[in-house]
Order: C-alpha cells, then sequence, then structure tokens
C-alpha cells in the first residue's frame, strides 16, 4: 500500500534546498553601522540632557529615552556617565584638536596663522554643539573636577602646547615685540570663551560678533593687519 503523499510545498524542493521561512540575519558590516547609528544617538542624546540639566541631575534612563535604546545599551557601549562624558568629549573635540595641531605647526606668519584659527573657531566650534560642551566644562568643571582634569589632559593642553611653539618661533623671527604672548597663549582664545559665555547669556540683549571681537584681539597682540 502506498504510503501518504508528502506535502506540495515539502515536494516541491529536493532534500537540503527547502526554503527557509526565517529571515537571513544581518551580516557583520550592517550590524556595525546598526551599533555606531545606536552608539552616535546616545552621546546626541546625552549632549542634550547635559546640556539641559548639567551632569549631575542627568540619568541614563532620560538618556535612553531620548536616544530611542534601552537604558542596557547604553552600558554595551559606556561603562557609566562619567565615561560617556568622556567620549562625548573625545568624539566631539578629539578631531579638532588635531586639526588645529597641525595649523599652530606651519611655518607661515604667526598672524597668518591666527586668523586662520579665528575663521576654524567661528566655524568649527562657535558654530556648531562643540560651544555646548566648553559650557558645560565652564558650568561643571569646578564641581566635577575629574571632568576638568581630562578635557585639559585630552583638548587644552595640546592646543596650548602647539600655540606655544608657533608663538616661541614669532618672538624668534621678530614677528612680534613682546614676549610675554608665547608665555600665555590663552590670549588668542579668550574672545571666544567670552563669546561662548556671552551667547548662552545676553546674547538675546546685545548679539556679540565674535569674529570682530577675535580679530580685534588679535589686533591688539600682533598689530593691526596691513591692507591688501
Amino acid at each position: 500500500m502506498a504510503g501518504p503523499r508528502p506535502h506540495k510545498a515539502l515536494a516541491a524542493a529536493p532534500p537540503g534546498r527547502r526554503k527557509s521561512t526565517r529571515r537571513k540575519s544581518a551580516g557583520p558590516g550592517a550590524r556595525a553601522e546598526k551599533s555606531a547609528a545606536r552608539r552616535a544617538a546616545i552621546l546626541t542624546a546625552a549632549l542634550d540632557e547635559f546640556s539641559a540639566r548639567g551632569f549631575a541631575a542627568t540619568r541614563l534612563d532620560d538618556v535612553a529615552r531620548r536616544a530611542g535604546v534601552a537604558k542596557g545599551t547604553i552600558y554595551l557601549h559606556f561603562r557609566d556617565k562619567e565615561a560617556l562624558f568622556q567620549e562625548l568629549v573625545r568624539s566631539a573635540m578629539g578631531p579638532l584638536v588635531g586639526t588645529l595641531e597641525v595649523a599652530f605647526r606651519t611655518e607661515l606668519p604667526a598672524r597668518v596663522v591666527a586668523d586662520r584659527i579665528v575663521e576654524l573657531f567661528v566655524r568649527e566650534v562657535y558654530g556648531t554643539r562643540r560651544k555646548d560642551i566648553i559650557r558645560l566644562i565652564i558650568s561643571e568643571g569646578p564641581r566635577f573636577p575629574k571632568l576638568a582634569e581630562f578635557y585639559y589632559r585630552e583638548v587644552l593642553s595640546k592646543v596650548l602646547a602647539a600655540a606655544r611653539d608657533l608663538l616661541k618661533r614669532a618672538v624668534a623671527r621678530g614677528e612680534v615685540a613682546d614676549a610675554t604672548i608665547a608665555r600665555f597663549p590663552q590670549l588668542i582664545a579668550a574672545p571666544g570663551i567670552v563669546a561662548i559665555i556671552w551667547s548662552g547669556l545676553f546674547d538675546r540683549f546685545e548679539p556679540l560678533d565674535v569674529r570682530a571681537l577675535m580679530h580685534a584681539q588679535l589686533d591688539l597682540l600682533f598689530g593691526k593687519r596691513r591692507a591688501a
């Protein structure tokens, strides 16, 4: 007696070649891309929360909710809230630090380099959310010294060292009359920091032209630029 006939769906495919009803899992590239997107979303959400609440009041639950991920997903990328803040600084400021170091170490006249640094600051710091990170360091650094230490080590110390080298070369070449400027490269960046603080407090009352302010400081330090 003939046995029962196989189901048509199975009989249509020979052994070992039956069609799977399961979706193929994403490949390593797709998974890595998805993980990177989640990481970026977490960092953006962290900056939003830190800016709105401050470091102490920010909860990782709120960061996760804003990023659209589970809280546990944050721990897959960052050890704790401090590590999250540090990576926010590193990822946002690290590439800029490298660009500034290269700019300061060129052999062009110091005033030419300083003018370029002003434009870089206006475009890549003042015109972006990097200024929010600087505001956070200014406001939260005194209460959380480890955050300030991390920012100094990863950002300020490198930029200041490159700026000092440039200004020492400028003094040696006679481009500036007073060697004091080489001791205090903070003088070049000071108007930019003032502008960041001003914009958060008083810009709605009296908008500040940060580019003009910083070039005015350079005129005081190096002398007025000659007309082309």
